[in-house]
């Protein structure tokens, strides 16, 4: 059971550092010319935050042996990280903000003919992951 904690865990940190880290770098986020230089910083400041991040989690996750403490910590990193985007996504009426960019939109999935914003539907998988991983590293 412990075990598959730490690969639920490393799924979902690679959810929150490695994918948004691959899709951000590109012409959507950080190399949009349309936003603000001082907004694509902010994004290159997030993205490798999160990249140092789930690095650290992952050492902890993958040293700790049989000690819980050190995966609880990295489960941790991976609960901030998308508890921030949750929060983004709740709040971003209150600052006029978008799931999806209207200049250069993230493709959504169509699953069986219906559409799914991309973002929303990644991030509920890997936070469901990142759960079940906790339930799993909660029951070894």
């Amino acid at each position: 059971m412990l075990l598959l904690a730490k690969i639920l865990i490393t799924i979902a940190t690679l959810g929150y550092s490695a994918i948004p880290a691959k899709f951000d770098s590109d012409g959507t986020h950080l190399k949009n010319p349309s936003w603000d230089p001082h907004a694509r910083f902010h994004v290159m400041w997030q993205v490798s935050s999160y990249v140092y991040l789930a690095l650290l989690g992952l050492y902890l996750v993958w040293t700790a042996g049989d000690d819980k403490w050190p995966i609880w910590l990295g489960a941790l990193f991976a609960v901030f990280a998308y508890g921030g985007f949750w929060t983004a996504v709740l709040t971003m009426k209150s600052f006029d903000g978008s799931i999806v960019s209207k200049v250069n939109p993230v493709p959504a999935f169509e699953i069986a003919g219906k559409k799914y914003d991309a973002n929303l539907t990644l991030f509920a998988v890997f936070a469901a992951v990142l759960v079940v991983g906790m339930l799993c590293l909660w029951a070894a």
